[in-house]
């Protein structure tokens, strides 16, 4: 990349990563939402996945400390009542803990974090970790996963909800509140990256950006997989399904 590109295309690059190395695509959420998954691994994926959920808001907490735009923080804030909610049983995280309490996973247990696997710590750290030590602006794009996140939630929704009789709709309530907020913020970071990424080097930051957030994800399904399918070496002290 040599020249500068305009907004249009910023957003067509953009959604070309997306299309190309976003983790809809991993071998495990085609297990996953083709019904081809064991409870043992639902759960896996599931206990895992809460650390994601549970750490979002601090990354988000991380960048609204670094932000001296109030519009901006006023607008990010959303993000951390979307996972904490207003009161001790609403938000997205009380909502995934729903999620594996319908799979028969024990609270404190997945709380406690103690059954992760070591890659999926690393990965979530390493996004955290990210947002606090790169620009704002690098920041911001790397959220822009969520401009993807609903065509994934569909699918979820309707393969997991046809193929495992041990979900229901109220099992999975986290997916079905998550598209109109995913929306909601993906339209406004793609809007300030488009603003902002005014030089070559800022829309070369932006790209990486959001190919390292895929990375991210795509490297926590890495994790599942080699644990829980092939060829199932689960790292030590890491959740082992009872079945």
């Amino acid at each position: 990349m040599t020249s500068l590109l305009t907004e249009a295309e910023i957003e067509a690059r953009l959604r070309e990563i997306g299309a190309r190395r976003y983790h809809r695509l991993h071998p495990f959420h085609h297990l996953l939402h083709g019904g081809k998954c064991t409870k043992g691994q639902v759960q896996a994926w599931a206990l895992n996945r809460y650390y994601y959920q549970a750490m979002i808001p601090i990354k988000d907490a991380h960048l609204i400390a670094r932000c001296d735009d109030r519009q901006l923080r006023r607008i990010w804030r959303e993000r951390l009542i979307d996972h904490d909610g207003r009161a001790e049983q609403e938000g997205g995280i009380a909502r995934w803990l729903k999620l594996t309490d319908g799979l028969g996973l024990d609270r404190d247990y997945v709380v406690s974090l103690r059954g992760l696997l070591p890659a999926t710590r690393f990965a979530v750290e390493a996004y955290v970790h990210f947002v606090q030590e790169k620009t704002l602006l690098e920041a911001i794009a790397s959220s822009l996963t969520e401009l993807f996140s609903p065509e994934i939630i569909s699918e979820r929704l309707e393969g997991m909800l046809k193929n495992y009789d041990f979900v229901s709709a109220n099992t999975l309530a986290y997916f079905v509140n998550r598209p109109p907020q995913a929306d909601r913020d993906s339209n406004f970071a793609l809007a300030y990256v488009k603003r902002h990424a005014r030089t070559v080097q800022t829309q070369q930051a932006v790209f990486a950006a959001l190919e390292f957030k895929c990375d991210v994800l795509w490297a926590m399904l890495d994790a599942l997989h080699h644990a829980y399918v092939s060829p199932k070496q689960i790292s030590p002290g890491a959740f082992v399904p009872s079945e």
